[in-house]
């Protein structure tokens, strides 16, 4: 049977001024510095990872993506070729 670590451990250096900045806005909402820490980096994590997995258009822009998306141009040459390409490395192997 594995016993994976339920937990982990992730350290950091930071200059004092820094420390004591963390630990007083910790304070100030009734936390730890660690639990401050954590919250603050799963708080800034979500973030990031939703910015990276929307994508935002103006309604203008989204027209534009949905009239293209009902009525696709014929591919291009360059397309054609590129396809070509990637059927011959796919049927090479």
């Amino acid at each position: 049977m594995s016993t994976a670590k339920a937990e982990e451990r992730i350290s950091a250096r930071v200059p004092s001024h820094v420390r004591d900045r963390i630990a007083m806005a910790a304070q100030a909402m009734g936390a730890t510095v660690n639990q401050f820490l954590v919250q603050s980096a799963v708080e800034k994590a979500t973030e990031v990872l939703e910015r990276e997995r929307v994508i935002s258009l103006s309604s203008n822009d989204a027209k534009i993506v949905y009239a293209l998306l009902d009525a696709p141009p014929a591919p291009s040459d360059a397309l054609k070729s590129a396809v070509r390409s990637r059927k011959g490395l796919l049927c090479s192997r």
